[in-house]
């Protein structure tokens, strides 16, 4: 039996987080870990920058239509990050004494051609 490709949405996701990851890593960031997740909400990325706690949301969209990749991180969404980050502190005690932030990464463009822009601090509590 062969398995089924993936639908196309989750193929350009995936394809939008590595590109993400790749951009964070050329910005100087140390990956931890990718799509940690929880019922109460997921973390894309989890990196470490220059000894800060860098919880990254990877926002794909084909283009700015609708006000961009940022602008759809609505208050809800930006709930469900932080209770996230909260488990993820909770269930990484080493992590929890560092300084930490909400970051972005823009993914625009067709999926053979991603552009990534990195948006630190992109929101505060």
């Amino acid at each position: 039996m062969t398995a089924r490709p993936a639908p196309a949405h989750l193929r350009i996701g995936r394809a939008a987080e590595d590109a993400a990851c790749r951009h964070l890593e050329r910005a100087g960031y140390r990956i931890l870990a990718r799509n940690f997740r929880h019922r109460l909400g997921e973390l894309d990325v989890v990196a470490l920058d220059e000894g800060v706690l860098a919880l990254v949301e990877v926002r794909y969209r084909s283009g700015s239509r609708y006000g961009g990749a940022a602008a759809s991180v609505t208050p809800a969404k930006q709930r469900r990050l932080v209770r996230a980050a909260q488990v993820l502190l909770s269930r990484h005690r080493e992590l929890a004494g560092l300084p930490a932030r909400f970051d972005f990464v823009e993914v625009t463009g067709r999926p053979d051609r991603l552009n990534c822009r990195l948006i630190r601090a992109a929101f505060s509590l």
